[in-house]
């Protein structure tokens, strides 16, 4: 049945994976020694199991999700847009992904949305957005503590870092 399940997630965000701006997250640093394209799969991943149980739009919080922090800067440095990244780059993110892909209104929101209840200007309008603002405050928690780094090396997370390292 997992297997099933990553299969499946795989198809939901095919088209996005493959493509060069999505593959250039590989480059930036998210969370310790996690790239921002792992951070966003594993944040895409966990969403999709999750709407997938809840019965919500599992493919809409897949791409999403895989989407949520499509910014292709490194935040660690001085930013170089204006204000605080904590709040300005979901923005910035829901910018290159409608520039890059046509995104549904439901992706948009989840995109836009999922910093809160930091940028509580930004309420999610949809369960699927809530998810994957959860799955994305769970992935930076374990990826800051190094939870990440014991797991990569498992079946659990393997796929995921193999995608990413295929890619360096």
């Amino acid at each position: 049945m997992k297997q099933l399940w990553i299969e499946e997630f795989r198809l939901c965000i095919g088209n996005l994976i493959d493509s060069p701006c999505v593959r250039r997250m590989q480059q930036f640093p998210q969370h310790g020694d996690v790239s921002t394209l792992e951070h966003c799969l594993m944040v895409a991943f966990i969403s999709y199991v999750i709407c997938r149980f809840l019965g919500l739009n599992r493919y809409a919080a897949a791409r999403g999700g895989l989407l949520h922090d499509l910014f292709l800067y490194d935040w660690h440095k001085p930013n170089p847009y204006p204000g605080l990244h904590g709040f300005t780059h979901p923005k910035i993110a829901l910018h290159n992904a409608r520039k890059f892909f046509s995104i549904s209104d439901l992706e948009a929101d989840i995109i836009r949305t999922h910093m809160w209840p930091l940028t509580f200007w930004a309420f999610p309008h949809h369960w699927e957005s809530l998810v994957v603002s959860c799955a994305d405050k769970l992935c930076a928690v374990c990826e800051t503590f190094g939870l990440v780094r014991r797991a990569r090396n498992t079946r659990a997370l393997g796929w995921i870092a193999g995608l990413c390292i295929s890619w360096a």
